[in-house]
């Protein structure tokens, strides 16, 4: 690129008054200087994890997160399509599913239920079908 050698008064005037005040550049650091009320999420991957595995798994990430005042948690989950329990007359084809079992577990266990406002699917963004969203219930 070739550098411009006579640069107009209109140009540098018009520079000037840019850099004053660039109102299209983004400023990361407003981002870094987050206030703790403000909005803090979770998130972590349970591909890979057997149902026992990760039911303990989601319980000790909801504890901590609880204590440390997560107010959400994205649990990637996957959405079972590689399952082999379909064949399995024994097991649930829902339940044997992260996706359907995790939020079950939650709501049958007390100690949890206590600390979970809402558990939902992920928008599609986020995971969609593949992902659940676990909102914390804080009382104040």
């Amino acid at each position: 690129m070739k550098k411009k050698i006579n640069t107009s008064k209109l140009d540098i005037k018009n520079w000037e008054e840019y850099i004053k005040n660039p109102k299209d550049v983004f400023d990361k650091d407003i981002n870094a200087q987050k206030s703790p009320k403000e909005f803090t999420r979770f998130k972590f991957d349970l591909h890979g994890y057997k149902l026992t595995d990760a039911n303990e798994k989601v319980r000790n990430i909801i504890l901590s997160c609880w204590e440390k005042k997560y107010n959400e948690i994205l649990l990637i989950t996957g959405k079972g399509i590689h399952s082999k329990t379909e064949n399995d007359v024994y097991i649930s084809e829902d339940l044997s599913k992260l996706r359907y079992s995790i939020p079950e577990y939650i709501n049958s266990n007390e100690e949890l239920s206590k600390k979970v406002k809402k558990i939902y699917t992920a928008n599609k963004q986020d995971g969609g079908g593949g992902a659940i969203i676990i909102k914390l219930k804080f009382t104040k």
